[in-house]
């Protein structure tokens, strides 16, 4: 569904809304619209104008290319940090769906408060595991926050583990999966990103510096694409938790909260029937078939099975993908093959 001019964050395939329509009306009521920037890429640009255009050009930060996470969090805490090097700021990526949005406004609230009053902390906020996944990096509790009923101390920052490790966490209950979102001072980020990625600091400080002056594009372009690739959890929060100068918490957010990076997981929204088959914007007749997820662009276009389990099933007008279930995190292995065997038409 998703090609290289439209990210699946841009496709309307959630209750007839974006990812990020999603994402921008769930701070609705907790941060003022004038305080909400998007980090993009700079080619999503007037996309984004037409599907959100209560956000002007001034609140997109178009990147010329994209650089991984550190890139995307330190450009804007660069830019936001000219005018006010003390401004707290949130960090939501556009692929996740959380409910309810209440109980994830009351958390976001208590990091603010979190990182208002200690200066010196990155927040992080951890979900909690309803299984034991292995496609989630995760975050290990140490003590508390002072306080602050549901923030503490980060002891570690863990990856994707085995079946076994994830069942050990699970089992500790010290264990929260990593959201990948975050709330931090613009001026701690960017001190922890000099100390450890110096060249990543000396460049959007570059940036920053020429953001309101006639060369900001020439500067942006010639600069942003020597960015280190790294991403924040490898670039900061890793290496801040080995930090005395710094401190990393974690907020509980006790949601249910589904990153949609795969197609099981984008199966999760949809209402499942008697068999387990989950569809969306197709007519389909599933004969002897179980727990399927079958998905297309075309709605009057007619996806027949017999006698098939466990598979996705996505159709679109020039491509179509096939695969078990438990493969589906396979698809960038799948993008590439594609590449290499059809070049970009495809892509």
């Amino acid at each position: 569904m998703s090609r290289a001019d439209q990210p699946k964050q841009l496709i309307p395939f959630v209750r007839g809304k974006s990812l990020l329509e999603i994402a921008a009306d769930r701070l609705e009521g907790l941060i003022d619209a004038d305080r909400v920037f998007i980090c993009t890429g700079e080619s999503y640009r007037q996309q984004i104008r037409a599907a959100l255009p209560r956000f002007d050009d001034a609140h997109i930060l178009g990147e010329p290319e994209g650089r991984d996470t550190l890139g995307a969090v330190a450009f804007p805490a660069a830019v936001i940090a000219r005018d006010d090097p003390d401004a707290v700021i949130a960090v939501f990526t556009a692929d996740h769906l959380i409910e309810p949005v209440d109980v994830f406004q009351q958390r976001v609230d208590a990091a603010y408060r979190v990182a208002e009053r200690y200066a010196d902390t990155l927040v992080t906020f951890g979900i909690e595991p309803t299984h034991a996944a292995t496609g989630f990096g995760y975050v290990e509790l140490g003590d508390p926050i002072d306080g602050f009923d549901d923030a503490h101390r980060t002891a570690e920052f863990k990856e994707k583990p085995d079946a076994a490790t994830a069942q050990r966490y699970i089992d500790s209950g010290r264990y929260l999966w990593n959201s990948g979102m975050f709330v931090w001072r613009a001026s701690t980020l960017l001190g922890c990103v000099e100390r450890y990625e110096p060249e990543v600091h000396a460049a959007v400080t570059r940036i920053a510096e020429a953001w309101s002056t006639p060369q900001r594009d020439a500067v942006l372009n010639e600069v942003y694409p020597t960015l280190k690739k790294i991403s924040v959890d490898y670039g900061v929060m890793e290496p801040a938790c080995r930090d005395d100068r710094v401190r990393v918490a974690t907020v509980r957010m006790p949601v249910k909260w589904l990153d949609v990076g795969s197609w099981p997981a984008f199966g999760q929204t949809l209402d499942a029937d008697a068999d387990g088959n989950r569809v969306d914007g197709v007519l389909a007749a599933l004969l002897d078939s179980r727990d399927n997820l079958v998905v297309s662009d075309n709605p009057r276009h007619l996806i027949a099975t017999i006698g098939v389990d466990n598979l996705v099933i996505i159709h679109t007008e020039r491509a179509t993908l096939i695969c078990p279930a438990d493969e589906a995190q396979r698809i960038k292995e799948l993008h590439a093959r594609v590449g290499e065997l059809f070049g970009e038409e495809y892509l």
